[in-house]
């Protein structure tokens, strides 16, 4: 056997694109260097050496696994949220793209503010929290809020994973009932909560309705559930002046529009991500 990095790399990219795999290039790599053991740098920088028969076999193994529906976040244990490596496993959400534009908009809305603490509702792996507290200054304190234990403890490690113990917290909170007091009150709430229409779970891909857990995904008979219980349930928590922010499902941004102003809420705005579709919502409480 003569299969540089590369090589195998390509081979595999190759084999992922025939099987109609969304990020063939990103999962290739992600296969051979977590089998090699390596970091994204040192794959390509030893890109022209030639792999071990460890390498060759278990990226081949990977890839079978991969190739049968089971999502690779999954089998590595890890993915990538705004270039932050996370912890992953089955209880939550592997964290997507979308939802990078909820995090961006949030941070640019802390930009210049002091002090501040946000919740983020549905946490999941924390990816939204963890991404807002490493992308502001050390005052702001993020508190990350589920309804799963086991998702929890998947965002306790995340926090612990980059040094966040001081300014990062979990508690176990059900978005779907009023916010409790104790959690004190908040200059920003973002979520990303369960949004797809019950009768549509069985129709999403099966890497999604058969690996990821359904109670991430379940957002009622019209998927406007938990926007619902979060626009009425946690306004009490927020402060005068203060934003709350939600990724919401295709479709659905003006009916998350018409539930927040429903609820009181003023200032809001309907973004589109990098695909033209109505992705995030926010508004202010004034």
């Amino acid at each position: 056997m003569a299969t540089t990095y590369n090589d195998l790399y390509m081979d595999i990219r190759q084999q992922l694109i025939n099987n109609g795999i969304s990020q063939p290039s990103l999962e290739a790599r992600e296969i051979v260097s977590y089998v090699a053991g390596k970091t994204r740098e040192e794959f390509f920088r030893d890109a022209r050496i030639y792999v071990s028969e460890h390498v060759y076999r278990g990226s081949y193994e990977l890839l079978e696994r991969r190739l049968k529906g089971e999502p690779l976040a999954y089998i590595i244990g890890e993915w990538e949220f705004m270039g932050i490596p996370l912890d992953i496993d089955p209880s939550v959400l592997i964290p997507r793209v979308d939802t990078e534009l909820l995090a961006e908009e949030a941070i640019k809305w802390l930009d210049g503010k002091k002090e501040c603490r946000v919740l983020d509702l549905c946490t999941g792996s924390g990816c939204l929290g963890i991404a807002i507290a490493m992308n502001t200054p050390p005052d702001c304190r993020v508190v990350l809020a589920d309804i799963s234990k086991k998702a929890l403890a998947v965002a306790r490690r995340n926090i612990r994973r980059h040094g966040l113990t001081g300014r990062v917290a979990c508690v176990l909170a059900d978005a779907t009932k009023p916010g409790s007091v104790s959690l004190g009150s908040f200059d920003l709430i973002v979520s990303n909560p369960p949004y797809i229409p019950s009768d549509d779970i069985m129709k999403l891909d099966p890497s999604v309705k058969n690996y990821e857990p359904h109670i991430a995904l379940n957002g009622g008979d019209d998927g406007l559930r938990y926007f619902r219980y979060i626009a009425s349930g946690y306004y009490p928590l927020l402060k005068r002046g203060a934003a709350l922010m939600f990724e919401c499902g295709i479709g659905q941004a003006q009916h998350v529009r018409d539930i927040l102003l429903k609820n009181g809420y003023s200032d809001i705005r309907i973004l589109k991500d990098t695909q033209g579709i109505e992705r995030v919502v926010t508004c202010i409480l004034e």
